[in-house]
């Protein structure tokens, strides 16, 4: 893309000096003229001809050059220069936006892993993921991707599911869960019996899909290039019949007159205009979104928008923060700040984002010399001993392994319950928090002509739901993998008026094969389409 702008800039210098600088010698404008030309137009004309070499003759490209040419026979110089030029500027825009594109779609290839550690002959082999095969046993260790789909014999961990689901609740699991590759392993050391080859794997899939998205493009993306392959030969043998029909019918027409009406034609029929009038004439509207911090990668996207029907929604990171809060804390027989002080206390030493939350929330200085004890009860909670007390944190079935009798919480999140000393003591709530402008934005668009909002996302269909209902969204789908969130948008779209649009909103690579796919991908955050 640097050439493309030196040589734009290089041109666009030779042409103001052949434009500005009336020099004695006609030729020395000319030259200047033909030097402009060369360096913006050479690759205009080097795909046309190598294209003719291939059989496709009739395309923009071809056209472009024949007008061009047909200027500087004319004697129009500025004219076949400056049909250049202004195409190349809308080259160099469009040229921008994909480098953007291939940027963040080449962030998704985290997620392929690398090796896989398969357990051979009592012995750990690392090999590539596509040479492991279905039935073998791999060993996935703390911090490492899970390389293929399979079911879990031995060990208990949690997993980030981020660039899956897009749920920032890590996922607990143990012996006997199915996994799914390109997720994360937290902290326990798993065994995995591989149930899929890794061309059928969950990261296969999605990957694929972010590569083959672009053919689930709109066909208006390639509207110019399949009106030049019947436009251009009309263009062309009307030029030929202008050119030589009326000096062979008409009395005292000459050739050499009828020729140069013919070029003119060509030169006026040039397809520059409406190749350079997308990204020129909505430019006033893309400054005008960047001022706001809005990048739109095509004016072609601008156009769609005002077509738009339908919005989805991703949920996490999307409408809501993404960042775990305590929500909520209900204490029993002990005050607030003291329950939520010892369960601190107990999650000290977790890295969990729950545990970060707590700590978080509580927000001062923890003495770790009063913490005896702490250990973590996978898929349970933890146990620990704080200032002299036997301490429990953790889920239901932690409460229900123990025998503690608790009132169970219906709220919408993740909940702690805490016990001291084998005694039911409160709970602590926390869940993901709904941006402050969510709601505003979501009558935004209904107030501005959206028919239907809808959210997909990875998560629980009741936190999914709760979500849904406090922002007013008219339809919700939950526990959906990306290839899920894929084939719906492509359900929805194929449900849309001829004319209507379907936006896609999404933060995170999980999103990534949708934006592509929609007619427009509004990415928020890291992700940037």
């Amino acid at each position: 893309m640097k050439n493309k702008l030196s040589g734009v800039i290089i041109a666009f210098v030779f042409y103001l000096l052949a434009i500005f600088l009336k020099f004695s010698n006609d030729w020395i404008n000319i030259v200047l003229f033909i030097i402009s030309y060369l360096f913006v137009g050479f690759g205009v004309l080097r795909k046309a001809i190598r294209n003719i070499f291939r059989g496709k003759v009739f395309d923009e490209n071809f056209l472009m050059s024949l007008a061009t040419i047909g200027a500087f026979a004319i004697g129009e110089y500025p004219e076949a220069v400056a049909v250049m030029l202004f195409y190349q500027v809308g080259e160099l825009f469009q040229s921008y936006a994909v480098d953007k594109s291939r940027k963040s779609i080449s962030s998704l290839m985290d997620i392929r892993p690398d090796v896989a550690n398969v357990l051979r002959d009592d012995k750990v082999c690392e090999v590539a993921p596509d040479e492991v095969k279905i039935g073998e046993v791999i060993i996935v260790r703390p911090g490492e991707k899970i390389p293929l789909d399979g079911c879990i014999i031995s060990g208990s961990s949690s997993l980030d599911t981020k660039a899956l689901t897009g749920e920032s609740v890590p996922r607990e699991v143990q012996d006997g869960d199915e996994v799914l590759s390109g997720t994360i392993n937290i902290n326990g050391v798993i065994k995995i019996k591989v149930i899929k080859e890794f061309g059928d794997s969950t990261v296969s899939k999605i990957l694929d899909l972010v590569e083959n998205a672009s053919s689930k493009k709109s066909k208006s993306e390639n509207f110019i290039t399949k009106f030049a392959k019947y436009y251009t030969p009309t263009v062309v043998i009307i030029a030929l019949m202008l050119a030589f029909i009326p000096p062979i019918l008409l009395e005292g027409a000459s050739f050499s007159n009828w020729i140069y009406r013919a070029l003119s034609f060509l030169v006026v029929s040039c397809p520059c205009a409406l190749v350079i009038s997308i990204p020129l004439s909505f430019f006033g509207g893309i400054g005008g979104a960047s001022k706001l911090g809005i990048l739109i990668k095509g004016s072609n996207y601008l156009e769609a928008l005002s077509k738009t029907e339908v919005v989805v929604f991703d949920k996490t990171g999307t409408l809501t923060e993404g960042v775990f809060e305590v929500q909520e804390i209900c204490a029993v027989d002990i005050p607030k700040e003291e329950l939520l002080e010892i369960t601190a206390y107990a999650e000290n030493y977790s890295t969990h984002p729950i545990a970060e939350s707590v700590k978080r929330a509580y927000g001062k200085e923890i003495y770790e010399e009063q913490i005896e004890s702490a250990e973590e009860l996978s898929g349970f909670g933890i146990l620990a001993k704080i200032k002299g007390k036997d301490v429990l944190v953790g889920n239901e079935k932690l409460m229900a392994e123990k025998s503690i009798e608790f009132t169970k919480c219906n709220g919408i999140g993740t909940i702690l319950y805490v016990a001291i000393n084998n005694k039911y003591m409160g709970y602590i709530l926390i869940a993901d928090k709904i941006k402050d402008d969510s709601v505003m934005a979501v009558k935004g668009l209904k107030k501005n002509g959206i028919k239907k909002t809808i959210m997909l996302t990875g998560d629980r269909k009741e936190v999914g739901e709760a979500v849904a209902n406090e922002l007013s969204i008219d339809k919700v789908y939950t526990e959906l993998l990306p290839n899920d969130k894929a084939d719906k948008v492509e359900s929805l779209k194929n449900e849309l008026a001829s004319k209507g649009k379907l936006a896609f909103v999404g933060d995170g690579i999980n999103d990534a094969p949708v934006l592509a796919m929609s007619d427009i991908g509004i990415a928020m955050g890291g992700l940037r389409f």
